[in-house]
This record gives structure tokens, C-alpha cells and sequence, in this order.
């Protein structure tokens, strides 16, 4: 782990498009985050997220499943070897930024404390996919009155870490389902930011060792 002087060296891992690791990648350029994104991990070769990367001159992996899964390999192996490609970055943190595969303890146990999931709902509610419609679908039944997304660190059951921070996002009685989504991913994308800012404050600190 670097010095808690210099800034933080900040792994993303991604699926898809990539507008909360955007956020982090604006956060760091304006200096906002006393960090710096130093790789982007992808397990889908068309992740857009990947292109934003390239962009900012930040390196890129891409690390599929799928010949894995074909030549008769476990998700230890592919996590394993997961767990290898992201420490050949020397990160302080591992940020799951919209990451669409479940982690296996053999990855989660080799960052311990320093590997944290953004999740589009509030603790203990709609863990796993779909959180965002499913939360939607619960409002319209009456059974929330808003919603919310966490950052909480990763832990082998699904969305159940413990929590970093959180934010409220409410519904309003108007909105439809794309009201509430782009709603919520900007406050995801704030969220995120500051919840890398805490664990940064956080970190800062603990006693020298």
C-alpha cells in the first residue's frame, strides 16, 4: 500500500458503460479526491467504460468469464487470476463501480478492508440486479416512500458489507420508471465520490505503521 501522502492509487471495476468511474476519473482530475484512478478492469470487452479510460490515459484489462466457464474452470480460477491482474496496480482501494459478477471469497479475502461496492438501493433492501426497478415497482405498491443507493464494503453474501455511506433519492408521485433512474444515477455518481473521500479521511487517519 503507497504512502498516505501521496495520492490513493484507485482500482475500477466495470461492466458497462462507466458513468460512475467517470465520476471518479472528474474527482481526481479536479482534485477534489486526493486519488488517482490507475487501471480499469473490465469483464466486457464493449464497456464503454473501458473507452473512458482510454481516454484519460488510464490502463485498461479485460478479463472475461466466458473461456473460463468453456474450458471446464472454476469462478475461483477466474477470481484467482482477477485478484492477480488487479494487484499487479498496487491499489490502496478497489472500487466495484457497476461490476456485474459476483466476487468469490477467494478475490474479496485478498483486499480485506479496502474493496467496496456501489449498490443502487439502501442497506438490506433489493440486493442483487434490478435493484432500481424493483424498488420502483415497490413504490408504485405503496411499500416505499423513496430509495436510495450505498457504498459498502464487499463481503462473500450479496449487498450485505457493511455500509460506508448512503444516500436517500426520493420518487416523486409523477415519475416514471426513467424519472427515477437518471434520479438516481446522479446521485449515485455523488455518492460514489464521496464515499471514496471518506475512506480516504478515514484512512489519513489511522496511526502510521
Amino acid at each position: 500500500m503507497s504512502d498516505t501522502t501521496s495520492p490513493a492509487r484507485l482500482v475500477v471495476l466495470i461492466s458497462g458503460n462507466g458513468t460512475n468511474l467517470q465520476a471518479l476519473l472528474d474527482a481526481c482530475q479536479d482534485v477534489s479526491l486526493a486519488a488517482q484512478v490507475v487501471a480499469v478492469v473490465s469483464n466486457r470487452r464493449d464497456a464503454y467504460g473501458l473507452v473512458r479510460a482510454q481516454q484519460a490515459g488510464v490502463p485498461t484489462a479485460y478479463h472475461p468469464l466466458k473461456p473460463y466457464t468453456d474450458s471446464g474452470r472454476t469462478r475461483e480460477d477466474y477470481d484467482e487470476d482477477l485478484a492477480a491482474i488487479v494487484s499487479g496496480f498496487q491499489p490502496d482501494l478497489i472500487v466495484c463501480a457497476g461490476w456485474m459478477q459476483v466476487l468469490t471469497p477467494v478475490f474479496i479475502s485478498r483486499f480485506a478492508d479496502r474493496l467496496i461496492n456501489l449498490h443502487p438501493a439502501l442497506p438490506g433492501l433489493f440486493p442483487g440486479t434490478h435493484a432500481i426497478e424493483r424498488a420502483f415497482t415497490a413504490f408504485q405498491q405503496g411499500e416505499i416512500e423513496s430509495s436510495g443507493a450505498m457504498v459498502h464494503f464487499v463481503v462473500p453474501a450479496v449487498d450485505a458489507g457493511p455500509v460506508l455511506d448512503q444516500i436517500v433519492v426520493p420518487i416523486l408521485p409523477h415519475d416514471q420508471l426513467d424519472d427515477f433512474e437518471e434520479r438516481m444515477h446522479v446521485h449515485e455518481r455523488i455518492l460514489l465520490v464521496r464515499a471514496v473521500q471518506k475512506w480516504l479521511t478515514e484512512r489519513a487517519s489511522l496511526p502510521a505503521v
